[in-house]
């Protein structure tokens, strides 16, 4: 299936052909109705053919009900469950044992502690005791976010700031160009474009010369932006390639749970991370939703460890073996004098990760600032404890500025993200819309001292369903060229006031709508 894209290169507009939704797309999304259909079927024939086997239905929704009540998740994600279970009958439950929470099987669970084990090793001792020596609240972030993450915490790492991906764009090429031991890719989005393509063909030239490279790119963020089988293509090519949960038609969590993270890796030594996607949108070689404006950000030094962790931890479990992870993948690097502390983290759905790590990390900086509190997001749908928490801050006086896109990407969401508008601006929160275009930037930045960015979003995707990546620092270095282009992008924004909300009725309406079922989409 084909549709058309359209979208604008140096002022002229450019039709695109793409494939809609790919057959093999298509075949799985059937495959998984026809698989509930047939078990939907099955249940309402023995309700009414076999004696008393609607009893045994009614009991297994009154325990579904009980399950999600009893659970720990988050009241804003419990009742529109509970609502799909008791509004729905017989496929409400049946949708919760399918899509609640995502399930591996045991070869997996296996796997991924080999994975975690086989990586490196780090005793973090002293350097906690040298943070704790300056700060305690750093202290205390830090080592709540190591234990729920099981990462580490790192210095001897160089930091580059990139304020557009455009910036970012010429730097990646020549990395590399200067690649000798290996390239490990993990994007949600790769697209055939200037961007890919220029990656691409230096990728092919490191394969035939014997450097080892790999690619996990996300099935469905590629859906229509890669050909099914582009893994092969790939493979042609010498490179080692695999999609991240590769839809197969299984009515379960393979739909919701998808690869969000952005992680470029080279020799152990260089790593990228941020918003940034490899498409032509992201620096800003074609327009669809006016400027993009996405950051990125290059370390250099220790803390590259724990993103190539995060990279082998995806790829073992999408490959059919269990890879075998060398040493020689985290090598010993030299003192590079560079200051701060920071962690890079992962973040994902259960059972991976027994906590929503995003969320918290943002909950702690912005539950412990004192001055200000900078956000940058392209969406903020968010529960009511995130909402408290950026409320409180506001209330006791803290500076709290936030910045979404003005020319949105998705029009409905963007209407759940306004819906939040009033209930902040209440209680003191300033807002301002992207004026020039799209922000997906995902910046958080408090006082001046401390700073999380990666791919985590301000919605429920990124907070609760997908897998996701960032770096939380503490007096690095680049945090204060963070501000800086926070200050920068912050004169580029229409401030929102209330006379910007004036919705009617139906608007009202669907936003009601759409806010009360949005932590499952």
């Amino acid at each position: 299936m084909k549709g058309t894209i359209h979208y604008f290169k140096n002022n002229e507009r450019i039709e695109k052909e793409v494939a809609y939704i790919p057959f093999r797309f298509c075949f799985a999304i059937l495959l998984a109705g026809l698989e509930i259909a047939a078990i939907l079927a099955i249940v309402v024939a023995m309700c009414v053919h076999v004696p008393y086997f609607y009893l045994l239905v009614q009991a297994t929704e009154i325990a579904c009900v009980v399950s999600i009540i009893a659970s720990d998740d988050n009241p804003d994600y419990k009742v529109p469950w509970l609502l799909v279970v008791l509004a729905v009958p017989v496929a409400g439950f049946m949708l919760y044992f399918l899509f609640y929470s995502r399930k591996l099987k045991r070869k997996y669970i296996r796997r991924l502690k080999h994975l975690k084990h086989h990586a490196y090793e780090k005793d973090d001792f002293a350097l906690f005791e040298q943070l704790g020596s300056e700060s305690v609240v750093a202290h205390h972030q830090a080592n709540m976010l190591c234990k729920i993450s099981e990462a580490h915490l790192f210095t001897n790492t160089r930091q580059t700031y990139f304020k557009l991906g455009d910036e970012m764009f010429p730097r990646i090429l020549e990395d590399l160009r200067n690649a000798e031991k290996f390239i490990f890719l993990e994007y949600f989005i790769i697209e055939e474009g200037v961007f890919w393509n220029s990656i691409l063909e230096i990728l092919k030239e490191k394969a035939a010369r014997g450097v080892e490279v790999k690619v996990v790119y996300d099935d469905i963020g590629c859906m229509r932006t890669l050909p099914g089988d582009y893994y092969k293509t790939l493979k042609s090519f010498g490179i080692d390639a695999t999609p991240f949960s590769m839809l197969k038609g299984n009515a379960d969590g393979e739909f919701n749970n998808r690869s969000h993270r952005k992680i470029l890796v080279i020799d152990g030594k260089i790593g990228y991370t941020g918003g940034v996607n490899l498409a032509d949108e992201y620096i800003n070689q074609v327009e669809r939703f006016g400027h993009w404006k996405d950051i990125g950000i290059r370390l250099e030094g220790d803390a590259v460890k724990e993103l190539t962790k995060l990279f082998w931890i995806d790829y073992g479990l999408n490959v059919r073996r269990q890879p075998t992870v060398s040493e020689a993948y985290f090598p010993e690097l030299p003192a590079n004098g560079s200051g701060g502390y920071m962690v890079p983290f992962g973040d994902g759905p259960n059972p991976i990760y027994k906590r929503r790590v995003g969320k918290i990390v943002i909950q702690n900086l912005v539950s412990q600032a004192n001055r200000h509190v900078h956000i940058m997001t392209p969406y903020l749908i968010i529960d009511n404890e995130l909402c408290q928490a950026i409320e409180n801050a506001a209330l006791r006086g803290v500076s709290v500025q936030i910045i979404v896109p003005h020319i949105p990407d998705k029009k409905l969401v963007f209407e759940m993200t306004k819906s939040y508008y009033h209930r902040l601006l209440e209680a003191g929160v300033e807002l301002y819309e992207y004026e020039p275009g799209f922000i997906h930037a995902k910046s958080y930045l408090v006082d001046g001292e401390f700073a999380m960015m990666g791919t985590i979003n301000l919605d429920y995707r990124s907070l609760v369903h997908h897998f996701e990546n960032g770096v939380w620092m503490y007096h690095c270095d680049c945090i204060q060229d963070m501000e800086k282009d926070f200050a920068q992008t912050l004169g580029l924004s229409l401030k929102v006031d209330e006379t910007m909300m004036r919705p009617n009725l139906l608007m009202r309406l669907v936003r009601s709508l759409v806010k009360t079922v949005s932590p499952l989409l």
